[in-house]
């Protein structure tokens, strides 16, 4: 049942709520906040505040900054790690809106929200459930991040080889006290590394739900005096972190995925979800994968999902169809990592596999064979391409791909490959420490 105005500020007034911090995204996924006392709470659910847009990078120009916070109240939410001395915290997550009320083309909620209009349209509502994984590192002396590990566990391991357990615990029921409904939280491979998992809901709370879930695990580390991490890679030699995305669509109330007359429970609207996200997979990559280093996750050899092809046997392929069927009937894309932006990652995904259904474009025969185990002739023979190998090729794919563009809008895209061009060429321009320990003492 949705929350209305007057639900707030009840609920504000019996949690003795002092300040309320009005959430948003920038392009890249990075929370912003404005925050407000319990006096201007009113004013705030009437769409009233406004903030300087062009203090965001990406946002607007100079003159063209003031920006409307326009609240969602159902992502009305308060802080459980705040003390109730002084008052307690609570969040709002907000739409960005151009001072004459309509909706800013650049603020990313906004994107996804365009595009599952487009779905809508067509009778289709989407589901998602990701599968985020984050590192927790120690703190130096003066509390700055490390990459020490603070325990040497691996795949499903307890304590005390899991040294991270009780950080885990206290973020799943922070998680809880805030209304997620949690499914699975457990030590991922390399040291270090978790996965907490929390249940599938429509597309657009559950992107609400990565932001959140990614500021959580931050402020509960932090207790801890750890550091939690969305890094995809910060480890050489360990596996990565991803965030797998399990994608259905429903029409009429039915999962419109499943099809119990298919010999793999698929139904045809499935086959081509699947080929609209595999013709689109390299611009895509841009968005689900798009700092230099998420290309340091997508190599061959640490389980990850570079191969361009889908399977529903086995989980080298880019694209695998999860056991369940029926209501749970799902397309699980993986290679995206945490530290995509879910409301752009999302209206991607979406708009690629709505590009299938509408144009029925076929995806290629399933891969049943392991494909990190074959040679270049093998993939070659089955027309197995990879993933663009960096995130200046995957801009540039992004750039070949009218559809993708489309579903960003000019002005994300153009702020999102700006961004991106000036990061590849800090990196590219960079002596690292490798070349110094390579070269240094050769030459």
């Amino acid at each position: 049942m949705s929350l209305t105005k007057e639900d707030i500020l009840n609920k504000a007034d019996e949690l003795n709520v002092k300040f309320i911090r009005l959430q948003f995204t920038d392009i890249l996924g990075v929370i912003k906040n404005v925050a407000i006392t319990i006096d201007q709470l009113e004013d705030a659910l009437d769409g009233e505040i406004m903030f300087d847009g062009s203090s965001i990078d990406g946002f607007t120009r100079i003159q063209e900054s003031d920006m409307k916070l326009k609240p969602d109240f159902d992502t009305f939410t308060v802080f459980p790690w705040r003390p109730e001395k002084g008052g307690r915290v609570a969040r709002l997550i907000c739409d960005v809106y151009m001072p004459n009320g309509e909706p800013f083309e650049g603020g990313p909620r906004n994107v996804l929200q365009n595009v599952l209009e487009e779905a809508q349209e067509m009778g289709y509502e989407m589901y998602l459930g990701p599968e985020p994984e984050f590192f927790l590192f120690e703190k130096g002396e003066e509390g700055e991040p490390t990459t020490i590990t603070h325990d040497k566990g691996g795949y499903f391991d307890l304590g005390p080889i899991d040294e991270g357990q009780d950080t885990r615990r206290d973020i799943v029921l922070a998680l809880e006290q805030m209304g997620f409904e949690m499914e699975a939280s457990h030590h991922e491979v390399a040291p270090g590394q978790h996965e907490i998992d929390f249940k599938y809901d429509d597309a657009l709370r559950t992107a609400d739900n990565i932001a959140t879930f990614k500021f959580v695990v931050k402020a509960i580390a932090n207790e801890h005096n750890l550091h939690a991490t969305f890094m995809p890679k910060p480890i050489f030699g360990e596996n990565g972190s991803g965030m797998h995305m399990n994608q259905s669509l429903f029409k009429d109330g039915e999962n419109a995925f499943y099809d119990e007359a298919d010999e793999l429970g698929l139904s045809q609207t499935a086959y081509y979800y699947i080929g609209g996200l595999l013709k689109h997979a390299d611009a895509i990559a841009a968005i689900t994968n798009p700092t230099v280093n998420s290309y340091k996750r997508l190599v061959p050899g640490y389980e990850a999902p570079v191969y361009k092809a889908w399977s529903a046997s086995n989980r080298s392929a880019l694209i695998r169809i999860p056991a369940s069927r029926g209501a749970g009937t799902r397309v699980e894309m993986r290679n995206p990592d945490p530290a995509a932006n879910p409301y752009l990652a999302t209206a991607v995904m979406l708009k690629a596999g709505l590009d299938g259904i509408k144009n029925e474009i076929e995806p290629p025969a399933e891969v049943v064979e392991n494909i990190f185990a074959m040679d270049k002739g093998r993939k070659a023979e089955l027309g197995i391409d990879s993933l663009p190998g960096n995130i200046n090729d995957a801009v540039d794919e992004l750039l070949k791909d009218e559809l993708i563009q489309d579903a960003l809008g000019d002005h994300v895209l153009k702020h999102f490959v700006e961004a991106k061009r000036l990061e590849w060429d800090v990196y590219r321009t960079q002596v690292h420490q490798w070349e110094l320990d390579q070269y240094l003492k050769t030459f």
